[in-house]
């Protein structure tokens, strides 16, 4: 049995007859006949009906109609991952990015440069969108890899993670805020924001859900007064004095800069994290693993498929 006879069986079965299967694959129609008899008698049964102008399956071409298709779709993603591994790279890469991850810090668009620059044969696709959204998306094939804020501490179902940024909340506040009391204390308990108007992330992000987590722990439903997509626009409205912002701690000497002071909050204490996520059976392709594969080199602080 030959390839090539699966490929003509499964070609007149497409087109319903032996002239239109010879037409589509460039053959003389004698000759596609003469190999799709010849797949016949190595099998022992018919496998089409060619009593009326239509030819039909047989039973047993029922049958084995499954498995010609999955012959032929496993020898094609044989000769697609040899090409791809021999310097021919192509394809095309989905990747997801949770809104204003992508900063000098977190340098996403210098690792897609790099790549493409090695790969030029890849088309890479950035989207950016909530982590909730992502996460859907992922699980659904739309997209191959996501870098994704996360809510909780285990990983979702059918999901790996590679964890990036693991860092606590903190409140922001404007030099004066009450929350600053003599003593210049570092922290603040969680219980201390419930009556205060709060300023963090939309629903759908990682920090939104962990505080939503935490604040449900402490027995209360925050209180948001405003949403924004990026840290910075949260400690913009915070140096106003419009409420507490709820963010992950900033580097080192950026909040003074800003005119803010932060505690980092306790009791419970939320985390802002952040992840490359993929499917647990990986994703597609080689271009996408392969891209995968630089993520995690370049940002990756711990891996798991369970916890994080």
């Amino acid at each position: 049995m030959e390839l090539r006879q699966l490929q003509y069986f499964v070609a007149v079965v497409d087109e319903a007859g032996f002239t239109r299967a010879a037409a589509r694959l460039h053959l003389a129609q004698p000759g596609v006949s003469a190999q799709v008899r010849q797949l016949e008698r190595e099998l022992g049964h018919r496998l089409l009906d060619r009593s009326h102008r239509t030819v039909t399956l047989t039973e047993v071409g029922r049958a084995v109609l499954p498995y010609a298709r999955a012959a032929l779709a496993a020898a094609e993603g044989a000769r697609r991952t040899a090409q791809e591994f021999t310097g021919l790279l192509r394809g095309q890469v989905t990747l997801g990015c949770v809104s204003g991850a992508a900063t000098e810090e977190f340098d996403v668009v210098s690792v897609i440069a790099d790549f493409h620059d090695a790969h030029p044969r890849v088309e890479i696709a950035l989207t950016e969108d909530t982590s909730d959204r992502m996460l859907v998306a992922l699980l659904r094939g739309e997209l191959d890899i996501a870098l994704l804020g996360l809510a909780a501490d285990e990983a979702p179902a059918g999901v790996r993670l590679a964890l990036v940024v693991d860092e606590p909340l903190v409140a922001a506040v404007a030099p004066g805020d009450p929350l600053l009391r003599p003593g210049g204390r570092t922290h603040v308990p969680l219980a201390e924001l419930a009556d205060r108007p709060l300023i963090t992330l939309a629903r759908g992000t990682g920090v939104r859900g962990a505080l939503d987590r935490a604040c449900a722990d402490a027995g209360f439903t925050p209180r948001v007064a405003f949403e924004a997509a990026t840290p910075g626009l949260l400690t913009r409205l915070a140096v106003r004095g419009l409420g507490v912002a709820v963010l992950p701690a900033p580097p080192e000497g950026m909040a003074a800069s800003l005119g803010l002071r932060t505690l980092e909050i306790t009791d419970p204490a939320p985390r802002g994290r952040i992840a490359l996520a993929w499917r647990t059976d990986g994703p597609p392709g080689p271009a996408a693993r392969a891209l995968l594969g630089r993520l995690r080199a370049a940002f990756t602080v711990s891996a798991s498929g369970g916890a994080v």
